[in-house]
Order: C-alpha cells, then structure tokens, then sequence
C-alpha cells in the first residue's frame, strides 16, 4: 500500500502516452489507491506517430494502445470526452467541461500538445492539422480522392506525410521556409540529405518558401498562393508547423510555466515535479530540469515512458529507476528509418560520416565532444554510438577506426 493513499484520487489529466504510462506506472509499482485518467477526446488512449504513416494510408485502422479491459482490471477510472478547464491548487480541485469538479490528491498534468495553425487562412474544406486521431481519420477519407496535396512545414509530421501521399500516388509540393527540411532540428548539412531522399521520391520541395493564402472555389481549397507569389493547384492542404503545449486551462492556477517564447510548457525538476505541491508534470508538456541546469520539453515517443517511471517512483517516495541517459527518437520517411541518438543540435559541429546517396550517418558534436548521430537506414551504426554518447566522447574516438 501506497504511503500517499488518501480518500483522494491520484488524476492525470492527459489519456495520451504519457498519462497513460504514467497510470500504468503507479499501479506498477504498488499504488493502490483511487486513480483517474481524464482524456478530452471520446477514443481510448492511442498511440500517435502511426497517424501520420500507416493509419493515413490505409495499412491499419486502430492505433489503440490499451483496451477498455486493461483498464477495469487496474482499477484506472477512464474519464473520456472530458476536457479540464481549470485548477484550483489550493483546494486540490479541478474544473472540468461539464461543470462538475473533482478533488484530487496529487496530480499529474500529461495534456501534450496542440498543433499551431496559420493565423488569416480562409475557412475552406480540404485544408487539415494533424494531431489527433479524429483529424488524421478525416485526413485519410480525403487523401483517397486527392491528386495533389500541398504540405506546409517541413518538420517530422510534414515530412512524414509528404512521404505518405507520394506512397498514394498523390503530387505533393512541401514548403519550407528555412534552407531545408528539418533545418532547425537537425541541421541544413543533414537537412539537405533529407531534401535529396524527397526530391528523389518526386515531391515538388520549395525552401525559402511560405503560405501565403489559399484560395477556394465551392468552400473548398483549390489553389495555394506562395510567399514567393506563384500559385499551385491544392485539392489537399495539410498545415504542420508545429505545436505548442496544452496549458491554456492552467494560466490561472499559479502552477510556474514555462515562457512559450523558450518552448513554454509546465516547469518541472529533474523527476517532474512543479513548484506547487501536489502537481506534477509529464511527456509533451513538461518542462524538466535536464543536467545541464536548463529546463526544456523533449517531444519524443521513449522519452514518455522514462519519465513516467521518474514520476510515479516520485509519488510513491521510492528510489528512481536509473533511466537511460541518451534520448532517441525515429522518423519514418518511404523506406528508410531515421533515427537519432543523443541531444543533436542544428548549432553542433555536423560530420558526415557515410552517405551512399540515400542512407547516410552524420555525427554531431559540440567543442569537440560527441553529441549525437543521426543515420538513415544505419540502426546498427547509429546503436553502436549510444555509449560514447553517454561518455561524452570525444568525436575523434568514433571517427578513427579500432
């Protein structure tokens, strides 16, 4: 039995991956006690990354990651189709869509993200966001009677969706407003690679280039006006120019966020909790303390899981688990993996270290120190790094031979 048990419930307030492993978590290591999962959409918690890939083409129809027996089994009360609205920390209560409230004991804010949309756009059927499952079905219903798709933004989902319609046979011009895709991310010199494997697929790539408005005939897109002013037939727009936290319900609770002009973001310590006793913070949203003394969000799939097991052994008061200390994360893109160890940075020291003209490896490294890796279709060279990573290496030892 759990020291913490109280008459009330732990609440995480987030049914996406981070609430729910943390869920998981708590019962995991013996919490006992009354636990709610509130989720503002009506699905069972469901995993993300396959939206923009297989479920949007077709290959799967459920990327559900728990059924609703899991569920009954844990003692996890699921609360769907229910958005928080507001936080009293002092009372320990929480406001939510209905009207109603509900007390809690500790809680855990896992509310994730919110795509970012384009400020002025006209209101016309055919143009998406793609976070949750309800836009990627909608997206997917479209795609089927689509011939040409402009995709804005090319971070990971726009990428990744631009390598979805051409897998359709759809055109697809992608536009970017910095020198390459995922430039701020990784780089232009791995960038610029990335841009190649697309180009080489058949996607119309434009860098330097912007949205300017779309243009409609019958309410539905039809055109796209570029900020370089030409103009480019559209029956399919997709916005994805990123996201930004889910913590509008908490402007007015007191709980310290981060300034969105930093990532924004609950701030949290090293183990997710806030300043505000009680409150704790998980996944998307959360700000943490890392060692290097700055608190950032880290918006990767593995990433919600350790910090899961860090917050639930924190509730429960016992020794945290020694948790992986190389993040890692993945894109799909046609069919190559890419994958990334490490802390990469578009300011690192970039050397390529293999490039056959589609899969490549590039190590980052930063006063001389490696970083991270970033390959395409080399899991086994990218996994061969994590522990010079983690030692901090210097670049020359994984650039000489052994």
């Amino acid at each position: 039995m759990s020291s913490i048990e109280n008459a009330a419930p732990i609440v995480v307030v987030g049914a996406g991956l981070a609430g729910l492993r943390t869920a998981e978590e708590l019962r995991r290591a013996g919490y006992e006690g009354g636990l709610i999962l509130i989720g503002d959409e009506a699905r069972l918690p469901y995993d993300r990354p396959p939206l923009s890939k297989q479920f949007v083409r077709g290959e799967t129809d459920d990327t559900t990651l728990r059924p609703a027996e899991f569920f009954a089994d844990k003692g996890i009360e699921l609360r769907l189709d229910t958005a928080a609205t507001g936080v009293d920390t002092a009372a320990r209560r929480i406001a939510l869509a209905d009207g109603s409230e509900l007390e809690y004991a500790q809680l855990v804010i896992a509310t994730g993200l919110r795509p970012r949309r384009l400020p002025g756009l006209p209101d016309l059927a055919g143009v998406h966001v793609l976070r949750a499952y309800a836009e990627a079905d909608a997206l997917r219903d479209e795609l089927a009677d689509a011939t040409r798709a402009l995709v804005v933004g090319a971070g990971f989902i726009g990428c990744e969706l631009a390598a979805s319609f051409r897998a359709s046979g759809v055109e697809v011009v992608l536009v970017e407003p910095q020198p390459t895709p995922l430039a701020g991310v990784l780089g232009p010199q791995v960038g610029a690679l990335i841009a190649r494997m697309h180009r080489a697929e058949g996607v119309d790539l434009r860098c330097d280039t912007g949205l300017d408005t779309l243009l409609g005939e019958g309410g539905r897109v039809r055109v796209a006006r570029l900020s370089d002013g030409s103009e480019v037939p559209a029956d399919l727009v997709v916005i994805g120019v990123g996201s930004r936290p889910a913590t509008d319900w908490l402007t007015e609770s007191g709980i310290p966020l981060a300034d969105p002009a930093a990532g924004g973001g609950v701030l949290a310590d090293e183990v997710g909790r806030t300043a505000v006793g009680g409150v704790w913070a998980v996944g998307d949203v959360a700000a943490w303390l890392h060692d290097t003394g700055v608190r950032k969000r880290v918006e990767h799939w593995t990433s919600a899981g350790e910090q899961a097991r860090l917050v639930a052994c924190a509730l429960m008061g016992a020794e945290p688990p020694t948790m992986a200390r190389v993040p890692y994360f993945w894109s799909d893109q046609y069919d190559v993996k890419i994958q990334a160890l490490g802390t990469p940075a578009a300011t690192d020291a970039v050397t390529i270290a293999a490039d056959d003209g589609r899969r490549f490896l590039a190590y980052y490294a930063r006063d001389g120190r490696l970083t991270g890796v970033v390959g395409a279709g080399m899991t086994a060279q990218v996994m061969k790094a994590r522990a010079k990573i983690a030692a901090g290496a210097e670049l020359t030892e994984v650039l000489t031979p052994s």
